[in-house]
């Protein structure tokens, strides 16, 4: 069974559902990414006074920076419908062809993990992007005939974590691309501060900050340490928020000044101490640390190469020095030099 199709838990579904309710929906309140946002905000404003479908965008970045809240976004300016899927899930042109006749004009079809999207059904999407139309076979063999379904404008919304993944045929069809950035502490602080409202949780400035330091430059994981957080406060102490108890909760958690995680440290110290500091290929590191490639790469990776921990060579992955620092661990002479 695919990712995409997997049952979730009754737990799962109300986490799903608590972090939907705390996504933003109208551009003025989304907190970062200003110049993705003022330039967005150009382009619905001119979309909308022309009566006309926004062009399709692509939102590339790490997991965790909103690009499906800037997807639903678009759509609440627009005020339009939004449907929405992922690559993994688009398994036959069907699936596509059923998708896009269903669409009322104007729609914002949103496809997640764009990337993943198999290359097979990639074409399908061209002249549904250009010219809004869907060419469907009917029939086999040389009986075989090619029907042309005309489509409402739409506006596709792809996003992606690995935007070099995309072929150019489909990059280049989108005539909006932006790519979103870490956040910084202040911003996330205010992230944190609005989610708090949302959730009836007292919380002072300083416990605000703290968990904003320790929240990988990401919205999502500033959120999901919010709601831990809330539980540490109304379980150890009188349920407010304060830089004290956020950073007991946080010390609990296993998650470090640098908002590192256990995950990230045993990434660090696995190429530390069983392979000297690297460099080791990814996919060798990958068995070591018993986890997938991919979410190497997608999820760990852009974190630890910001923060000046790991680099990447034409060899493999290597720790840096402030990486043996940072773990306690004594660094060889060969150790890459510190960042920072």
């Amino acid at each position: 069974m695919s990712e995409a199709a997997r049952i979730q838990t009754p737990v799962e579904l109300a986490e799903d559902e608590l972090d939907r309710s705390l996504r933003p929906r109208r551009l003025q309140d989304f907190v970062g990414q200003e110049t993705v946002k003022a330039q967005l905000a150009v382009a619905i404003e001119a979309a909308r006074s022309r009566r006309e479908a926004l062009d399709h965008v692509l939102l590339a970045g790490p997991p965790g920076l909103g690009k499906t809240s800037l997807a639903r976004i678009v759509a609440e300016e627009l005020d339009v419908p939004f449907r929405q899927t992922a690559g993994p899930a688009l398994e036959r042109k069907g699936d596509i062809a059923a998708l896009l006749t269903a669409l009322e004009p104007g729609a914002v079809f949103f496809v997640d993990e764009i990337h993943r999207l198999p290359r097979a059904l990639e074409e399908t999407f061209y002249p549904a992007m250009e010219d809004r139309q869907l060419p469907i076979t009917v029939g086999q063999g040389a009986g075989a005939q090619v029907i042309t379904v005309e489509l409402p404008a739409f506006t596709l919304v792809g996003a992606t974590t690995r935007a070099g993944l995309l072929t150019t045929p489909l990059r280049d069809r989108f005539g909006i691309q932006y790519r979103l950035e870490h956040y910084t502490p202040e911003e996330l602080a205010r992230i944190v501060t609005r989610s708090a409202r949302l959730l009836e949780v007292e919380i002072e400035a300083e416990g605000a900050h703290a968990i904003a330091r320790r929240a990988r430059g990401t919205p999502r994981v500033a959120n999901r340490l919010l709601k831990r957080v809330r539980d540490y406060a109304e379980v150890r102490a009188n349920g407010i928020v304060t830089a004290d108890i956020a950073a007991e909760a946080l010390d609990l958690l296993e998650v470090d000044e640098l908002g590192l995680d256990r995950h990230d440290r045993d990434i660090l110290r696995t190429i530390c101490e069983k392979f000297g500091g690297g460099p080791v290929g990814l996919s060798t590191l990958a068995v070591a640390v018993h986890e997938e490639s991919d979410t190497i790469e997608d999820v760990y990776e852009p974190y630890l190469l910001q923060q000046g921990l790991l680099e990447r060579t034409p060899r493999g992955r290597a720790t840096t020095r402030r990486a043996w620092e940072h773990l306690g661990l004594k660094p060889p002479e060969s150790a890459g030099p510190s960042l920072f």
